[in-house]
């Protein structure tokens, strides 16, 4: 995961494939409409983005990294990129399971 998340770049290139990877399951699989199958991935995705966010957060320890004003529970090593890879994996997951468990068709 942290090869797909070295920089921007390849991290918005994974996402970007991996969401299109879904989405074009979803309308071909469960008969979805395009926008209805972006619509309800985009809140997956959101949502589940809030839940993995503090997950592996260590706060700063070192006094010298801390700055005047910083949050005492702030991350030391926040991983955004590789959280927004697995935010897009588990989405991905969990958009399938959705559509698989309700029928939707003709969203």
């Amino acid at each position: 995961m942290h090869a797909l998340a070295r920089t921007t770049p390849r991290t918005l290139a994974t996402v970007l494939v991996l969401a299109a990877v879904v989405i074009t399951a979803a309308v071909s699989l469960f008969k979805l409409t395009v926008g209805g199958a972006i619509a309800l991935y985009f809140v997956l995705w959101w949502t589940l983005l809030f839940a993995i966010l503090p997950l592996r957060n260590q706060p700063e320890t070192r006094a010298e990294r801390i700055v005047p004003g910083q949050d005492p529970g702030a991350p030391a090593v926040p991983r955004l990129r590789e959280k927004a890879v697995w935010t897009t994996v588990f989405a991905g997951a969990a958009l399938l399971a959705a559509l698989a468990i309700f029928p939707l068709a003709g969203l």
